[in-house]
Formats: C-alpha cells, structure tokens, sequence
C-alpha cells in the first residue's frame, strides 16, 4: 500500500519557520495502530489524517504518543493541502472531527479556522510540578474546563523566551499541558508550549491554545483582534479574532515536502 504524504510548516510565510505537521489524504480510515506508528515514525508533533465522507471531510490528529481531540496548525495544514493540492479553487472546507465540525476558509494568502472558545479557570493553588518545570513563579495560573492545559501568566515575553522547562516536571502535570504566555513586545501576546506527556517537549507553533489565549488577552487588551506570536525557536505568527463562543485562528502554510510512504 502506498500513501500519499505532505509536510506543510504552518503560521509561517516562510519554509523552517512555524510548526511542521505531516498530512496524509486517505480512501478510508485505517487502523488505529496503523496511524499511531506512521505518526511516531514522522515524529512530528502532529500527523493528520483525513477522508472524504460526503460534503465534508473526517479528521484526525496524532501526536508521536496518542491521538489528540483538538489541533490547529494539523487542521490549518490539512486545509492547505486540499485548497492547494487536491481541490484547487475550493476555499471552504468542513472537518468533522473530535471536537466537532471545524469549518475553515481560505482569505487571501491566509486559512482562517473557526474553533470553539475555551474557558479558563483560576487555579488557587499553583502545582509544586509546574513552579519547578518552569523555573519561577507565575503572575496567575489558569486551567481549562477540561482540566488538558494549564496557562501560567509572566510578567513579559523576554521571561516567557528565558524558561528553559525541566520536562521531567511537567510531563507530571499530565494530563495538561502547559501554555507560558505574556503580552507581547511586538505582539499582543506571546506564548510557548510543553507537552511532555503527549511526546511534545515544545511546540513550535500551536493552534489549540490559542482557544484560550485569545479570549484572554483579548479581554485584558479590551480588544477583539490579537495578533499573536509563539515565540519557539522557529516563531509562529497567528492572527486571531474573539467571537463570542468561537475564536477565529489565522494563518499562512509552506509546503516544505510531497512523497509517499510505502506501508
């Protein structure tokens, strides 16, 4: 069996920036298993894979250890490689996926994604874990509804550049995974991810969390649109909009590779 294979770097106008996912068109679903090692053998921190089913298309997301409810820059490239691969002059796509129908449209250069809004919740006691994963203390800390991400707030982006995570740490805090973030120098905030326990020790650009990250700086900067940066060793650039319930996730994708993996 062959498949055919893309690498898209994603929140990037550029190849080697943003967040590289692998994209895998297929006739059908195969197995569980089978997905889950073609994604350890990428190492990437995401592989997505889709199938036509009618008028939209089912997507799913995995990690080099599991398969995730939620990805951006997998969703962003799946999209990319249908508007610019497989159904050219197509510029709106349905996924059904884990966490529901995802619809996204192509706008200019950019792919807007429209993804549910996340609520965040205070927490009063900070994890011992996350303090030492970190290496300091967080302003404010704050978890999702679902209990899969903490957010820790810091005082600056040239503190939330400085952390140099413990993983060993963090990979504790399972099953979240940790969002550092503050407003932005250029930006109207800047982030990094860790997920240890997913087998991602840092994303370099990450869609999800900018579920909450936008509702929340968005209020704090009393503003609707945020432009934000994942400040990562490759950078990530997204441009981001609060809508109530649902927050819209911009941004630009690269084609770095096209081939076929022989199964």
């Amino acid at each position: 069996m062959e498949l055919r294979f893309f690498q898209v770097d994603v929140f990037t106008r550029r190849l080697f920036g943003g967040n590289p996912a692998g994209v895998i068109p297929l006739d059908r679903w195969l197995d569980d298993a089978v997905m889950q090692r073609i994604a350890r053998e990428n190492n990437l921190s995401e592989t997505a894979f889709f199938v036509s089913e009618g008028n939209h298309y089912g997507l799913r997301w995995f990690t080099p250890t599991v398969e995730v409810s939620l990805c951006g820059h997998g969703t962003l490239a799946s999209a990319f490689v249908l508007f610019n691969e497989l159904e050219l002059g197509r510029t709106e796509i349905c996924f059904e996926t884990l966490s529901g129908l995802l619809s996204v449209a192509q706008d200019g250069d950019r792919i807007l994604m429209d993804f549910p809004a996340w609520v965040l919740e205070p927490v009063d006691k900070i994890p011992k874990a996350l303090v030492e994963g970190i290496g300091m203390i967080p302003m404010e800390v704050f978890i999702t509804s679902s209990k899969d991400n903490l957010f820790a707030i810091l005082r600056d982006e040239a503190q939330v550049r400085s952390v140099q995570p413990r993983l060993e740490r963090l990979e504790t805090l399972h099953p979240a995974g940790v969002v550092i973030t503050a407003q932005g120098e250029n930006s109207d905030c800047a982030s990094r991810y860790f997920a240890p326990s997913y087998g991602i020790p840092e994303d370099p650009g990450t869609g999800s969390i900018h579920c909450g990250l936008v509702p929340f700086w968005g209020e704090r900067l009393r503003k609707k649109e945020i432009y934000a940066y994942q400040v990562s060793s490759r950078g990530a650039e997204l441009y981001c909009e609060h809508r109530g319930d649902r927050v819209i996730i911009g941004g630009e994708a690269v084609k770095y590779l096209e081939g076929r993996i022989i199964l």
